[in-house]
């Protein structure tokens, strides 16, 4: 396999990326397991888990994991890179679209109808993972805890996530045949040795063997790579400039969202409309829908967070280029920590393919994800569905109160039209955005 070869499936790979970190999973499982025999199941469901245990987009990961297995750390840069390039460029045409025109009628008709159909999206992929995941009364319960924890509790991500890990690793030594739920190590029978496997066939190769002094050399880079602009940034503009606020904030978000691409959409869109006022709770649905209807990484949105926060906030700056340099930032800050990670750890991860207890927590993992998806979930239905959204603490808990009277009619039955679609006729999530902007923008232009 050459190079040139890589570098055309890789583009394939990326353009085809639609769905969210499920969909994008499945096409690249379809094309690089199926299609072209570059990995086996049991290689790409371990460095999958792998993935999953990591804050940021699992997705992305997976593509510069897989890279980095088979061409070395050029291979996983041309992964990565080109996994995000083309949902880039698609979200900052639609920013500028959104940002220059948001006041247009037209503009607000046709996000009005995608709103809906992404939060029947979000429904459906709480129940394609809960399916996935929830295999057992344990992991039902370890979910539960998990809604219940961030919902009502107001537990931090980073927490829930540990928490779950622990329980799982516990769980491995007490029952792991309840607890070890992720199975990555399966064969397939009849078929020729993958690309991967069989180079590995004489044993890992040399970039592959986990060394201290390679260690250290890449985190030194990346981290430098990472953190030399924000320090830069803070030091020239101070701490109040929106663009060191952006810069710092996606980098913690890089850091502490664990769970995958929609538990840091939770944490993302509670912080960008709630504590920096950023965004109004439609607007960051309207991102999302962009996010979802674009090739690449759902976490993409991040740049059009970034991207509205900046053209809001531009001070002696043109607007629009306030907003070009925000999305260039939040994308740099949220994807370079992706790389660090998986360079980083990746040599480790491969000679710990066959051990229990790290499955066990990845799959107690994946279960608490189930429970930060309905979160995320519950808190788009209740700023679709309703005007006002009040905020009730009683005993400890934190109660979401919706006013009844604000109910909008109109959203609830395009979300119950647009899941009905995906989950009872299979229809494909593309379509239905595309049928749920049509109709949301006829309803909108006539009421």
């Amino acid at each position: 396999m050459s190079f040139r070869e890589a570098l055309i499936v890789w583009l394939r790979v990326a353009v085809l990326s639609f769905g969210g970190p499920a969909g994008q999973i499945a096409v690249m499982h379809r094309i690089l397991v199926d299609e072209k025999r570059w990995i086996s199941e049991s290689r790409f469901l371990h460095a999958l888990n792998y993935c999953m245990l990591l804050p940021g987009p699992e997705a992305q990961q997976l593509a510069t994991y897989i890279g980095w297995l088979l061409h070395r750390t050029a291979g996983g840069l041309i992964a990565g890179i080109l996994f995000v390039l083309p949902g880039f460029l698609s979200i900052l045409a639609l920013s500028v679209l959104y940002a220059g025109f948001q006041e247009l009628t037209i503009v607000q008709a046709i996000f009005f109808g995608i709103k809906a159909a992404v939060l029947a999206v979000v429904v459906v992929a709480v129940l394609r993972i809960g399916k996935r995941a929830l295999k057992n009364a344990y992991m039902y319960m370890i979910a539960a805890a998990s809604f219940v924890a961030i919902f009502f509790l107001d537990v931090a991500f980073p927490l829930i996530i540990f928490g779950a890990a622990l329980i799982g690793f516990l769980g491995s030594k007490f029952n792991p045949d309840k607890f070890v739920v992720i199975k990555g190590h399966q064969s397939q029978v009849g078929v020729a040795t993958p690309t991967v496997d069989a180079m590995l066939h004489e044993g890992p190769q040399d970039h592959m063997r986990p060394t201290i002094a390679r260690t250290v050399k890449i985190a030194a880079i990346w981290l430098m790579l990472w953190l030399v602009p924000l320090v830069g940034m803070l030091m020239a503009l101070g701490s109040g400039n929106v663009f060191t606020q952006i810069g710092l904030f996606f980098s913690k978000l890089a850091v502490v969202t664990f769970g995958g691409a929609y538990s840091v959409l939770a944490y993302m869109a509670q912080e960008a409309v709630q504590n920096y006022g950023w965004l109004a709770p439609g607007e960051m649905l309207d991102g999302l829908g962009m996010a979802e209807t674009t090739p690449g990484p759902l976490i993409q949105v991040v740049q059009f967070v970034a991207f509205m926060a900046a053209f809001r906030d531009a001070g002696e700056l043109n607007l629009f280029m306030a907003g070009l340099l925000a999305s260039v930032l939040a994308t740099w800050v949220t994807f370079v920590p992706c790389f660090l990670w998986i360079f980083v750890g990746a040599p480790y991860i491969e000679s710990l393919r066959d051990n229990k207890a790290l499955s066990a927590a990845l799959s107690a993992i994946t279960a608490a994800v189930v429970g930060v998806v309905l979160n995320l979930a519950v808190w788009f239905a209740l700023h679709v569905m309703f005007g006002e959204v009040n905020v009730v603490n009683a005993f400890g808990f934190k109660l979401q109160v919706p006013v009844i009277a604000t109910i909008d009619i109109a959203s609830l039955i395009l979300t119950v039209g647009a899941f009905v679609a995906m989950l009872r006729f299979h229809v494909g999530m593309l379509p239905v955005i595309f049928v749920s902007a049509l109709l949301g923008t006829a309803w909108y232009m006539v009421a």
